[in-house]
């Protein structure tokens, strides 16, 4: 309990917020459509901030001076200028991490429903195998639209390979990636320099950072997500109103544990 403590002292978190999101079929940044009248991105900055971390750094990129308008004390904006995939997102923020040195947690900031108790089980399972990376993974029925985890005979995590880049076999993999993860920051930022974009989106692929892992023999992590609500990424108002439902139900849920703490 006490390693975990002091771990937490040194916890830095980059944030994703620079996606266009075309499929909201609107001028707002993706981030900052509402979820229950807050921003998706305020949801995943409390949550952040709730891990007590030495630094938050929020990537942006489409609308980024709408996004600023939501700055609170200690974020810090990075912004990435040209969409070249979430491994260039990462990227951009290493020269504002260079005196650190600890972790680093990944989350997405249209990720919203997202719980703390899950993160800090994520980084628990991260600190104590000693992992240069963990991820948080679910397993869903429509995993379409997802990167897929790849295991090995024996279980473990070998890759993620994106939807687009995905042969029949792996699209038949119900078990997907959050783009949740816990990383040693210079096992990243280290792997990112070696990254390509030799695929069908040519984009430089955070989640290529895994295979390298992978094939230098060093350890990869999972946690599955008990509720795979919790990492529900929100692309379409669609997704965004099955979000608020989500939310809705847990606020009930939450009141109804109070009113009959027995239950």
């Amino acid at each position: 309990m006490l390693d975990f403590i002091c771990f937490m002292k040194r916890l830095a978190i980059i944030i994703l917020a620079a996606g266009k999101g075309k499929r909201m079929k609107s001028h707002l940044p993706k981030v900052l459509h509402p979820l229950a009248n807050k921003p998706l991105l305020a949801h995943v900055i409390d949550l952040a901030k709730g891990l007590n971390p030495e630094k938050i750094i929020v990537v942006i990129g489409h609308g980024a001076e709408k996004v600023k308008q939501w700055s609170v004390e200690k974020i810090e904006f990075v912004e990435q200028k040209e969409q070249l995939g979430t491994g260039h997102a990462v990227q951009q923020t290493e020269e504002a991490l260079k005196n650190y040195n600890g972790n680093l947690l990944i989350l997405s900031g249209d990720v919203p429903l997202l719980r703390i108790d899950t993160v800090r089980k994520l980084i628990k399972i991260h600190i104590n195998s000693g992992a240069v990376v963990t991820i948080l993974t679910a397993k869903v029925d429509n995993p379409t639209g997802y990167g897929r985890i790849v295991r090995d005979s024996g279980g473990r995590a070998i890759n993620i390979i994106e939807e687009k880049d995905a042969s029949p076999e792996i699209k038949k993999v119900k078990e997907i990636n959050s783009g949740i993860y816990c990383f040693k920051k210079d096992f990243l930022f280290n792997s990112l320099k070696k990254i390509d974009k030799n695929n069908i989106q040519q984009e430089y692929y955070l989640t290529d950072v895994v295979g390298l892992a992978f094939k230098s023999s060093l350890k990869i992590e999972t946690l599955m997500a008990e509720d795979p609500d919790e990492i529900m990424g929100i692309n379409t108002q669609e997704e965004l109103k099955k979000a608020e439902r989500i939310y809705d139900l847990r606020i009930m849920n939450y009141d109804l544990k109070i009113l009959n703490p027995k239950s």
